[in-house]
């Protein structure tokens, strides 16, 4: 069974950073394209960063180009979210995500809360 454990949510002053992780098991991790996702109160959730398998190609949603940065440890299965510069529109709960073949899972961990607030 996949598993995804989000970590590295906190409370953050406009300005922070801060490291999200997701840990993936029960899966062979270096094959799948992976993304993480944010859902903030009373929204949809939306897509925020994508990298590939090998983690040369990096894709990411305009509102954090040039603060987020997405990377992957293949031998960790895991991938990071470096956050910079956060403001109050990026408090949401994140999530990771991941591909296998085609197709993206529906499969969801159980997020972690980000909330950027003076």
């Amino acid at each position: 069974q996949v598993q995804l454990v989000e970590s590295g949510g906190a409370l953050v002053q406009p300005g922070g950073s801060l490291r999200l992780s997701c840990k993936v098991s029960g899966t062979i991790f270096s094959i799948n394209d992976m993304g993480w996702y944010r859902q903030a109160p009373g929204k949809q959730r939306e897509w925020v960063a994508a990298i590939d398998s090998s983690g040369r190609t990096t894709k990411y949603l305009d509102s954090v180009k040039g603060r987020f940065t997405i990377s992957r440890d293949n031998a960790k299965n895991t991938v990071y979210l470096q956050m910079n510069s956060l403001n109050t529109e990026d408090t949401a709960v994140y999530y990771c995500r991941r591909k296998y073949g085609s197709t993206w899972s529906d499969s969801w961990g159980q997020g972690t809360q980000v909330t950027v607030s003076s």
